[in-house]
């Protein structure tokens, strides 16, 4: 018998102030601290203004959304216990979760940073992203080796 369909449990969210784009939001959500959402916001909107300049580019959204292309990951790898030994399987992601992923490598690799404000820790980090370069785009790289890297166990994710 089929199990149910579940509904998604997906927020809608709206755009940001400035740019109106529902990933610039994500972003300003991601970088919350404690509920201070005018601060995120600010610093967010500064990182992009620093980030566009330093790449020169005038659009500041094209340089976000070029970056968050860059370090979104394709695959992941799940543990997996097989016969008394565990596997590193790798798993396709898509949609949300990959960008899920982008976010919170830009927003753990800016916060890793140390000696400036975290609004040009993020424009740096953007910026690096952009070049492909910098820790968030060396995470989705070292997650693409391992997943490569344990190929051989993909059998093992269907069964």
């Amino acid at each position: 018998m089929p199990r149910k369909k579940t509904k998604s449990l997906q927020r809608k969210l709206n755009g940001d102030r400035v740019y109106d784009s529902v990933q610039v939001q994500r972003l300003i959500n991601k970088s919350m601290l404690d509920g201070k959402k005018q601060i995120a916001e600010r610093a967010v909107y500064e990182a992009l203004e620093i980030a566009a300049k330093k790449v020169k580019v005038e659009n500041p959204v094209e340089v976000f959304e070029a970056a968050l292309k860059n370090i979104t990951p394709n695959v992941e790898v799940k543990s997996r216990r097989v016969g008394g030994a565990n596997y590193q399987i790798p798993f396709p992601i898509s949609g949300h979760r990959s960008q899920h992923y982008a976010f919170m490598w830009l927003v753990q690799a800016a916060r890793s940073k140390k000696g400036m404000p975290y609004s040009q820790r993020l424009a740096a980090e953007l910026s690096d992203a952009y070049n492909q370069a910098g820790a968030a785009f060396k995470k989705k790289e070292d997650t693409h080796k391992m997943a490569e890297a344990n190929r051989a166990f993909a059998h093992f994710a269907r069964g």
